[in-house]
């Protein structure tokens, strides 16, 4: 899953949220000097990710892109997926999506001495580009899919990935929304038992 379903599924514990969010630029063991909070976020984002990538309906989304995109294709459908959620949202919370999302820039704004070093590079170009909220329209999960292929050096062809969710965009939507169901329940179960 990308940004926006890790920010969700930390069940509005802020430490928890942080960890989930850094998670993917800490590696291996390089976290125990963090609060435990924090720590239990990474383990949980760990978690999700594992639960993720074994899961049948996304590798049945995965599927769909391999010939295409080979091992690129499970970020593409983290961010197919962030999409659907982003659009979808007001089936998942209360909150408005315009104000998750600031009061989670936020959040990394009180907290940004704890964040790694290119998280900390990254934050203002994601505040200021509005990153997450933009993943509700098609045009900013454009903007992502063209940015990732810049950074993979053109080798990833991510960019071309936009065509491939508009022409099977019901399909992934269907699998997003039985997968995620499927997901929160893990999630919280999971969250439970790191923050008891």
């Amino acid at each position: 899953m990308n940004y926006l379903a890790h920010i969700f599924l930390s069940f509005d514990h802020a430490e928890v949220t942080i960890g989930n969010f850094i998670a993917d630029s800490v590696r291996g063991k390089k976290y125990k000097h963090l609060p435990l909070p924090i720590q239990k976020g990474i383990i949980l984002h760990r978690a999700i990710d594992t639960f993720t990538d074994a899961h049948p309906t996304v590798r049945k989304s995965t599927k769909r892109l391999h010939k295409n995109y080979s091992h690129y294709s499970g970020v593409i459908v983290d961010i197919f997926y962030d999409h659907f959620l982003a659009k979808n949202w007001a089936n998942y919370s209360p909150v408005p999506l315009p104000l998750f999302v600031d009061n989670f820039y936020d959040l990394l704004e009180d907290n940004f001495s704890v964040l790694p070093l290119n998280v900390q590079r990254m934050m203002p170009y994601m505040i200021t580009d509005n990153w997450i909220l933009s993943y509700a329209e098609l045009d900013g999960i454009a903007r992502v899919l063209e940015g990732m292929n810049r950074r993979t050096k053109n080798r990833s062809k991510m960019n071309f990935a936009i065509v491939d969710l508009e022409e099977h965009y019901d399909k992934f939507e269907k699998e997003f929304a039985s997968f995620f169901e499927e997901l929160t329940v893990y999630s919280k179960q999971k969250y439970i038992s790191l923050c008891e």
